[in-house]
């Protein structure tokens, strides 16, 4: 068992953690004549760990995941999807999330196409809850920040919501408020072409460098919000506002992220930063999933399909889910860091 936890720490701390980098870049500001230990230098030190570590792991990954994608064109999930009915179709739906997209404005327009073919309303927006907030990137760089136990838990209940929530619109029978050209427009099940592995490699490549040039502005700024909280803003101040003193430190920041944009790469060292002050686990992360999911551009994308009672219940259910989840988080951070 020592053997596997220290082969599991060495993965944890120096793959996905990248601590060696940390410590590389400590090393090269010092024999540059640079005192880490200052704020300045402490933040310039963080800003390049993240962006470089971020950036290695977000190419690695969106490689990974559009390769596995390549498997599951539209017309092949739609297929999948059409095979399951009742909550077994939303759970699916959710799980068909998690190897899409990384942003919500991304998962939007496979949102209308499967409303398109035919699918129930309560499945497509299980995997439109899905789809941002517990993509397989934010399993690994959860993994990186808080370890195995947090990332596991995040992705498992952010299913719980997206399950629930989708169930929930389909026993309301909301149909009636999909616009109406969504519902007309029909679908065209055109037979994707095999791709061979050459194929499929190139896809993943022009996805990677499709996404990176869309995410690394966010990274950048995201870095550097992390980088102002981690060595300038004091520690009284974070715990203050989202510590455990603070009970409604969920609700407000859930409330501060939704009208923000940005996706799980930007979030994470906001996330990393705000911890490391004495933030609340579970407050830390209904703010990344109110980013993530509920962002102003990805709403004004959606009401442009929906109707705004429609609307409306959506950023209801995924609001009362974000909070739950914050608490539950907040009740358990003593067990599983």
């Amino acid at each position: 068992m020592q053997i596997l936890k220290t082969i599991w720490d060495f993965f944890q701390y120096q793959i996905l953690g990248m601590k060696w980098l940390d410590g590389l870049i400590g090393s090269g500001l010092a024999a540059m004549g640079l005192d880490t230990s200052t704020r300045m230098v402490g933040s310039i030190e963080f800003f390049l760990y993240d962006v470089i570590k971020i950036t290695i792991l977000l190419c690695s990954l969106i490689f990974l995941i559009s390769y596995i994608q390549s498997y599951f064109p539209p017309e092949r999930s739609k297929r999948i999807l059409g095979r399951f009915h009742g909550i077994w179709a939303n759970c699916i739906s959710a799980l068909l999330g998690t190897v899409t997209p990384f942003c919500s404005c991304s998962s939007i327009p496979l949102f209308i196409g499967f409303t398109s073919a035919g699918l129930p309303v309560g499945v497509t927006f299980s995997f439109l809850i899905s789809s941002p907030m517990v993509d397989l990137g934010s399993l690994l760089l959860l993994m990186s920040i808080f370890g195995a136990k947090v990332a596991v838990i995040y992705v498992a209940v952010g299913l719980v919501v997206a399950v629930v929530g989708g169930t929930i619109i389909e026993k309301l029978h909301m149909e009636r408020y999909v616009e109406s050209f969504i519902l007309s427009a029909g679908s065209v099940d055109i037979e994707s072409p095999d791709l061979t592995k050459k194929d499929r490699l190139i896809y993943a490549k022009e996805q990677m460098l499709s996404t990176f040039k869309k995410v690394f502005p966010y990274i950048l700024i995201g870095v550097g919000i992390g980088a102002i909280i981690h060595n300038w803003i004091p520690e009284e101040w974070v715990a203050l506002v989202l510590g455990s003193k603070n009970p409604f430190g969920v609700i407000l920041a859930t409330l501060i992220g939704v009208p923000m944009y940005a996706d799980i790469f930007g979030t994470i060292p906001i996330a990393e930063a705000l911890l490391y002050k004495g933030a609340q686990l579970g407050t830390i992360l209904s703010f990344m999933m109110a980013v993530t999911t509920l962002s102003l551009p990805s709403m004004i994308m959606l009401r442009k399909a929906v109707k705004p009672k429609l609307l409306a219940l959506f950023i209801g259910i995924c609001t009362i889910g974000i909070i739950l989840v914050g608490y539950f988080f907040n009740a358990i951070q003593g067990f599983i860091i």
